[in-house]
C-alpha cells in the first residue's frame, strides 16, 4: 500500500494540489465573500472566470524559463562549454541524459520541463502559478492544469448565474486546457493515462498507460468540443466586454482546430505510428484528420473571416520579426502588428509573457559571450545555417564542394553569405558583419566586425576562451545590432516566442495533405490550397531587396510527396528557426539518431584581410555595409560535436520513481 500511495502523492500535481498552488489570477477577482462557500466559486460567469484564469498561469514559458535557450534541444546550436555549462540541460541533451530534465538528483534544474527542484515526494515544490517565470514546469503543471480543469467541468452545473454564452466559454476554455495539457505531456514522454475526471485523493492510481494515438484520439475529442463551444473572437461577444481589447490571450476556437490538426498530425507522424503498433511511416488517416482540421483555419484566414493573418515581411525584416521580439514598440508583447490601419496577428497561441519587459534587464538571448559579462554562451551550427537556402529559393549544397560555384543555386564558398534567403540575416552573424555601434573605448572598437576566421589566423570572435564562437556563427534572431554591453540598446526587450503561429500551421498542413493523400496537390475539404500553395505562402511573405518575393518551391522538388518534404522540413527549420519546434520535429520524423541530423558542425576559413576592426582608419576591408561581399578563401565543415544517441532517445524518459510503482505505469524503453 504504500508504494500504491506514493503514486498518489506525487501525481497529487493533478490528484489533490488544486488548492496547494499560489495564483496570479489577478484577470477577474472573485466577488466580495465568495471564499466563505467553496460553491460560489462557481455561481456565475465572474467567479468562474476567477476560478478558470489560474489554468492560464499553468503555461510554462519555454522561451525564457531560463537566461538563455534551454529550449532549442534540436541539432540547431552548440554551447561553448565550461565548468558552469556541464550541469545544463542542453549540454546533458547532448550527452544523451535525457534524464536530466528532472532536476537537481541530475545536476541541474535549468529546463523549461520541470521545476527548479523536487521535494522528498518527488512533487516540484517550486511549482507556482504566480507570475514568476522560473516557477512554471511543463510536466508538474501539466498534471496540476488537468486536475484543476476536471474539478472545473465537475462543478459546471452549479453556475447558474449565467448566460448560455457564459457557460460555453467556461466549459471550452476546460476542455482546451485539459487537452493541451495532455497533449504536451505525451509529445515528449508517450501515451499517458486519460484523465477526464476528478480522482479521489484516497486511492492509488491504477490507471495503464495508453498508447499515442489512443491517448490522442481522446484529446482530439476534448479540442472538438472546445471548438464547438467557443467564439472566435472574445471581442465580438457580450461576455467578453469586460475585458475587451485585452482578449488576445484567452481561447478561442481558431486556438482548438489548429491544436486539433496538430493533435492529429503528430499522431500520424512515424515515430508516434510506430509507437502505437504502426510502422515507422505516416498514418495516412491521421493526417488527413489533421489537414482537415488546419483546413478550417487556413480557410479563414485566407478570406479574413479570423484575426489571423501573416505579419508582412517590412523593411529588411522589421515587421516580420515583431512575430517573435518587439524592443522599444510601447513594451507591447510580440505575435502581432499594427500598421497602416491594419492589425496583423499571426501568433495564434501564447501564454503569459511573465518575464515582460523585465528582459531588458535579463539580456537573456546571448548572441555572442565577448558582446556580453558572459562567461559562456550559444552559437549557431554550421549544419543548421545551411537550410538557409538562396535567394532564388533553392537550398545550398555542402561547403565542402570541390567546386566555388553551383550553378543550380547560385552558392559560392568564397562568397558563402551572399544572396542568401533573407531570413538568414535575421538569423544571424556571420564574418565581417557589424555587431557594435559605440567606439567609445578601445575594447568596444575591437569588436566592431565580427572577426570569425579561424584557419591560418584566428579571429577575436573566436580565440576568446570560454567565449568565442565554436562554430563560425553568432545568433542575432533574438539579439540585433545595438544588443550588447557597449551599446546597451535595450528598449522595453521583449522576447516571447509563440507556442504556435500562422505560418506553422500553413506548414503542419502541407505537411499533412502530401502525406495523408500522397498527393501534393491534393487539397483537404475545408480548403482550396494544396500542399504547395501553403508552403509557398509562407515563402512568398519574404520579400527580397528588389521587393519581389522569395520564390516557391522549385519544380525539381515538386516529383514526388518525398522529394517534396525534404523542403517542408527544410523550410520548418528556416521559417521557425529556434522556435523551440526542431527537437520535436526531428523527433517525430525518426530523424534524431540518424545521419546527418545527430551532428553538430563548424566552419573555418581565411581571409585576405585578417582582422576588420576600427581601432585604426587602415585596418579595412572591402565592404562594411554589405559583408556578404567580402572574399573569405579555404572554407571548410567540421564536426564540432556527435550525439551518440540510440532509440531510447526518442521519449523522455518517466521519474524512476514513478515508474516503479505499478505494472500498468510503465517506463518508457530502454530507460
Amino acid at each position: 500500500m504504500k508504494k500504491y500511495n506514493k503514486i498518489v502523492l506525487y501525481f497529487g500535481l493533478f490528484f489533490f494540489l488544486a488548492g496547494s498552488i499560489t495564483s496570479c489570477t489577478d484577470y477577474l477577482d472573485i466577488k466580495s465573500g465568495a471564499t466563505g462557500d467553496p460553491d460560489d466559486s462557481y455561481a456565475n460567469f465572474r467567479n468562474f472566470q476567477g476560478f478558470t484564469e489560474e489554468l492560464y498561469n499553468c503555461i510554462p514559458s519555454f522561451c525564457n524559463r531560463d537566461d538563455n535557450n534551454f529550449f532549442n534541444n534540436g541539432e540547431e546550436e552548440m554551447w561553448q562549454q565550461n565548468a558552469t555549462t556541464q550541469n545544463a540541460w542542453i549540454w546533458n541533451v547532448d550527452l544523451g541524459n535525457f534524464r536530466a530534465w528532472i532536476g537537481p538528483g541530475y545536476g541541474l534544474g535549468g529546463s523549461f520541463l520541470d521545476a527548479t527542484h523536487t521535494d522528498q515526494l518527488g512533487a516540484p515544490s517550486g511549482l507556482s502559478t504566480d507570475n514568476n517565470k522560473k516557477t512554471k514546469a511543463l510536466w508538474g503543471g501539466s498534471w496540476y492544469g488537468i486536475r484543476k480543469a476536471n474539478i472545473g467541468l465537475a462543478n459546471l452545473d452549479k453556475m447558474v448565474d449565467a448566460t448560455q454564452e457564459e457557460k460555453d466559454l467556461i466549459a471550452g476554455q476546460l476542455y482546451f486546457f485539459r487537452a493541451w495539457f495532455h497533449m504536451q505531456i505525451i509529445s515528449y514522454w508517450g501515451g499517458m493515462p486519460y484523465i477526464d475526471q476528478v480522482l479521489p485523493s484516497d486511492q492509488p492510481l491504477r490507471l495503464p498507460r495508453l498508447t499515442y494515438q489512443q491517448t490522442a484520439d481522446k484529446i482530439g475529442e476534448d479540442f472538438k468540443k472546445a471548438y464547438d463551444l467557443l467564439p472566435g473572437n472574445w471581442d465580438d461577444i457580450a461576455a467578453g466586454d469586460a475585458t475587451k481589447g485585452k482578449n488576445e490571450l484567452r481561447i478561442n476556437k481558431w486556438m482548438a482546430i489548429a491544436y486539433l490538426g496538430k493533435n492529429y498530425l503528430y499522431a500520424g507522424s512515424p515515430l508516434m505510428n510506430k509507437a502505437s503498433g504502426g510502422g515507422e511511416q505516416y498514418n495516412a488517416e491521421y493526417c488527413k484528420k489533421a489537414a482537415e482540421a488546419f483546413g478550417i483555419l487556413l480557410n479563414a484566414a485566407e478570406n479574413g473571416s479570423c484575426q489571423y493573418r501573416l505579419l508582412p515581411w517590412g523593411t529588411n525584416g522589421t515587421s516580420y520579426e515583431q512575430v517573435y521580439r518587439t524592443n522599444g514598440q510601447g513594451g507591447r508583447m510580440p505575435g502581432s502588428l499594427n500598421t497602416g490601419g491594419v492589425t496583423y496577428l499571426e501568433a495564434i497561441f501564447r501564454g503569459p509573457n511573465y518575464g515582460g519587459t523585465g528582459q531588458s534587464l535579463d539580456k537573456e538571448y546571448l548572441c555572442a559571450g565577448v558582446l556580453q559579462d558572459r562567461s559562456w554562451s550559444q552559437y549557431p551550427t554550421a549544419n543548421y545555417v545551411n537550410y538557409f537556402g538562396m535567394n532564388n529559393g533553392m537550398p545550398i549544397n555542402s561547403v565542402n564542394k570541390a567546386d566555388v560555384d553551383d550553378a543550380v543555386s547560385g552558392y559560392n564558398t568564397h562568397y558563402p553569405w551572399k544572396n542568401r534567403d533573407p531570413r538568414f540575416y535575421l538569423n544571424f552573424g556571420f564574418d565581417t558583419r557589424k555587431m557594435v555601434n559605440s567606439t567609445s573605448t578601445a575594447d568596444a572598437k575591437k569588436f566592431t566586425y565580427a572577426n570569425l576566421y579561424d584557419g591560418a589566423k584566428v579571429g577575436n570572435y573566436r580565440s576568446e576562451r570560454n567565449k568565442g564562437s565554436n562554430t563560425g556563427y553568432l545568433l542575432m534572431k533574438f539579439n540585433p545590432l545595438g544588443f550588447n554591453k557597449y551599446d546597451n540598446a535595450y528598449n522595453n526587450h521583449q522576447i516571447h516566442i509563440p507556442w504556435m503561429r500562422l505560418s506553422d500551421v500553413y506548414l503542419m498542413y502541407s505537411e499533412s495533405i502530401a502525406m495523408g493523400h500522397n498527393n501534393i496537390h491534393a487539397t483537404a475539404t475545408t480548403c482550396s490550397l494544396d500542399a504547395v500553395a501553403a508552403i509557398n505562402k509562407v515563402r512568398n511573405r519574404v520579400l527580397l531587396p528588389n521587393g519581389n518575393p522569395l520564390p516557391g518551391v522549385n519544380a525539381a522538388f515538386l516529383t514526388s510527396p518525398e522529394i517534396f518534404m525534404s523542403e517542408v522540413r527544410r523550410e520548418r527549420a528556416v521559417e521557425l528557426a529556434y522556435e523551440g519546434h526542431r527537437f520535436n520535429d526531428l523527433r517525430r520524423w525518426l530523424l534524431l539518431t540518424k545521419y546527418p541530423y545527430n551532428i553538430k558542425t563548424g566552419i573555418s576559413f581565411d581571409r585576405d584581410i585578417p582582422e576588420t576592426n576600427d581601432v585604426t582608419p587602415t585596418n579595412v576591408f572591402l565592404d562594411k555595409v554589405n559583408p556578404e561581399n567580402n572574399k573569405i578563401n579555404n572554407l571548410k565543415e567540421y564536426v564540432v560535436f556527435e550525439r551518440l544517441y540510440s532509440d531510447k532517445h526518442y521519449w523522455l524518459p518517466l521519474k524512476q520513481a514513478d515508474a516503479s510503482i505499478y505494472l500498468e505505469f510503465d517506463q518508457n524503453p530502454g530507460w
